[in-house]
Order: structure tokens, then C-alpha cells, then sequence
């Protein structure tokens, strides 16, 4: 489920990009809250706190300036395109109780019978969950299964609260086969063997 996480900033009354390069100097985030049609605020996080709190997919935020403290999602990071720092936030603000839409990334766990392989075929789903139970991640259990199994959409077994929001409930999200260079190898074994066999007699 989602991470709550607490973040304590401060009120930003600098704009434009020498403000936002002070800041990045100072080792602070410039971030921007929406709150639907309401006018935004404006504040500045600490950078090594928020970029790792940025690394949970879908986590929710207690972003506490001034007197003021919002509940948060993520709505957009914009990074650095050579270094990949994290140079803006945008929050959306979001009410206890309030179901949003998420994408969650899938994972496969475990390990398929033989050489056969999972596949994620959808690397992200779309969710409607509850703010304060957000799903971090996605896992379909694969362990046990044979070439050409596939795991539906309809067959995904989803964190109690949380609601699909996709459309093709038969499109396969993880398939189970066997890759064609293994399929050679394994044939290629079965005629060593053979060949072996034969010269032992």
C-alpha cells in the first residue's frame, strides 16, 4: 500500500529560473500544490529528503510550510535531462477519503516449471484506489506455471479497495513461455544426448 510520507518545507515567494537555480545551489526543491480550481501553492522542499521520498511509486505526502500542512499525490517531476536530479514537484492535493486514479507498475515473482519465462505484457495498470491505500506495486505469481499460460486482466488479483480501470479485461498483463533460443538449446541437448547414447553402445 502506499507510503505516508512528511515533508517539511517552506513557503517559496522567488519565481523564474535564477530563483529556481538559487534554490537547487541551497540544496531545496522548488514545488508547486494544485488543489483542483483553486489558486496553487508555491513552496520549497529539501532536495535529498523529497528525491528519496520520489523513489516510492505512488506515495502519499504530508507536505507541511508555514502553518499550513496538504495531503498530496505526485503529479509530475521534471529532472535534470543529463544528470537526472530533480529539478520541480508538482503535487495535486487530495482530501482523506477521495479515490484517485494511479498506474501501478506490475512485477512477475516467482519462477515458471522448466526453461520456460514470465513476460510482463503490461508494464503499468490503471487503478482507482482510496488516497490513503494507494498500491505501490503490482505482483502476479508465476511460480509453477507452464509454457503458454496467461495471466488476464481479469485474473489479476488486486489489493482489497482497489478497482481496474482498464477496458480489455481478456488482454493478457503476463505470459509464460518458452523463449526461442532455449527451445534451440534444448533441443540441441537432446540430440547431444542422443548422439552420446548412441556412441556408448
Amino acid at each position: 500500500m502506499a507510503n505516508t510520507i512528511t515533508l517539511e518545507g517552506q513557503i517559496r515567494d522567488e519565481f523564474g529560473k535564477g530563483a529556481a537555480r538559487r534554490m537547487r545551489v541551497a540544496n531545496l526543491i522548488p514545488a508547486t500544490i494544485y488543489a483542483g480550481g483553486e489558486q496553487p501553492a508555491f513552496i520549497k522542499l529539501p532536495a535529498k529528503e523529497t528525491t528519496n521520498a520520489l523513489r516510492h511509486t505512488n506515495a502519499l505526502f504530508t507536505l507541511v510550510f508555514g502553518d499550513d500542512k496538504r495531503m498530496a499525490v505526485v503529479k509530475d517531476v521534471q529532472r535534470n535531462p543529463l544528470k537526472r536530479t530533480v529539478e520541480h514537484v508538482d503535487f495535486y492535493e487530495v482530501k482523506a477519503g477521495e479515490k484517485i486514479d494511479v498506474e501501478v507498475p506490475v512485477f512477475a515473482e516467482g519462477t515458471p516449471k522448466g526453461v520456460a519465462v514470465a513476460f510482463v505484457e503490461i508494464q503499468e495498470l490503471k487503478v482507482r484506489a482510496d488516497v490513503a491505500n494507494l498500491p505501490e506495486r503490482i505482483v502476479v505469481n508465476v511460480d509453477g506455471m507452464v509454457d503458454g499460460t496467461k495471466v488476464l486482466l481479469k485474473d489479476v488479483a488486486l489489493p482489497e479497495g482497489v478497482e481496474l480501470d482498464m477496458d480489455d479485461l481478456d488482454e493478457p498483463v503476463v505470459t509464460v513461455e518458452v523463449p526461442e533460443d532455449a527451445s534451440v538449446t534444448t533441443e540441441a541437448d537432446a540430440t547431444a544426448d542422443t548422439a552420446a547414447a548412441t556412441d556408448a553402445e
